[in-house]
């Protein structure tokens, strides 16, 4: 299949397990968010998106960021973070490292130097464990990106829970602006977003 085809059907199977699983026909289990596969290809077909199960393995096995997950048996199939319908990714409090990274926009800095960071739609605040990875995931906003270093340790002593998703992405609810790194910012001006 061409990268192009398979990297559309990555997208619209992001959507679906992430925000939209209704937009084919079937419901995340709201115990891990898990959704059963042969559902899963039934609702594309139905949508229009046509997918066999060695195309959607292919899709979880490139995809460069890691979100999709397999059950064990193989038979259910999960975003690994980023949800904005509720479910439950049954990740147990796990102490994060001493510094973690959030790429963003430029344009954001004001609100959160006031509220901190956010979870907005999703169920998280989505934290990086590097500033290579927090520039990639900066850069899809567009103009200036901007790395803000996470007191993480610092936070979780203090009492905030965090997790770690299944491809590395470190979760909290919410992070309050004394715990950003604020002398340590580092601004990155306009470069191209490569998903």
């Amino acid at each position: 299949m061409a990268d192009l085809s398979l990297k559309r059907l990555s997208v619209f199977l992001s959507l679906v397990l992430r925000h939209k699983p209704d937009c084919i026909g079937i419901t995340l289990e709201q115990k891990g968010g898990w959704a059963q596969v042969d559902e899963l290809l039934l609702g594309m077909e139905r949508a229009g998106k046509p997918m066999t199960r060695e195309i959607l393995e292919e899709i979880v096995r490139t995809d460069e960021k890691g979100r999709y997950t397999f059950s064990p048996d193989g038979k259910k199939i999960r975003a690994c973070q980023g949800h904005s319908v509720p479910i439950d990714l049954e990740l147990e409090p796990v102490a994060p490292p001493e510094l973690l990274w959030h790429g963003t926009a430029a344009r954001t800095l004001e609100s959160i130097h006031r509220e901190g960071l956010q979870h907005m739609s999703r169920q998280y605040v989505h934290l990086s464990p590097d500033a290579a990875t927090a520039r990639k995931v900066g850069a899809r906003h567009g103009g200036t990106t901007v790395l803000l270093p996470v007191l993480a340790g610092q936070y979780h002593r203090d009492g905030g829970v965090f997790y770690r998703s299944d491809n590395g992405v470190w979760l909290t609810s919410m992070l309050p602006p004394r715990y950003i790194d604020w002398s340590a910012v580092q601004y990155i001006e306009k470069e191209p977003y490569h998903e």
